[in-house]
């Protein structure tokens, strides 16, 4: 079992920046590929990031392509999220998910947080 805790969120004007963390416990953190997710109101929820095992591969949605960073300490057993350049639209519940390979989609992957709420003023 992996435990993912999701921190970080908040209310931003628009072009503005935020941080999500994502804290694992349980087995072994660099066991596993680490995506974001997120979702708004009546929507499934959203592919944004990916980033394998080691770090060494990342993808991203191309809504997000050039503004938001995926990022891991395995040493801390977490993972982040950088979001610059934030649009309204960028607004949305985000989830870290955890899986055994990168995966665009949400059955890829074995263990998910709780979320946390980004707001995005414009």
């Amino acid at each position: 079992q992996v435990q993912l805790v999701e921190s970080g969120g908040g209310l931003v004007q628009a072009g503005g920046s935020l941080r999500l963390s994502c804290a694992a416990s349980g087995r072994t953190f660099n066991n596993y590929a680490v995506g974001w997710f997120r979702r708004t109101p009546g929507k499934e929820r959203e592919f944004v990031a990916v980033m394998s095992r080691s770090g060494s591969s990342t993808y991203y949605a191309d809504s997000v392509k050039g503004r938001f960073t995926i990022s891991r300490d395995n040493a801390k057993n977490t993972v982040y999220l950088q979001m610059n350049s934030l649009k309204p639209e960028d607004a949305a519940v985000y989830y870290c998910a955890a899986g055994q390979s990168p995966s665009v989609v949400t059955t890829g992957y074995n263990y998910w947080g709780q979320g946390t709420q980004v707001t995005v003023s414009s």
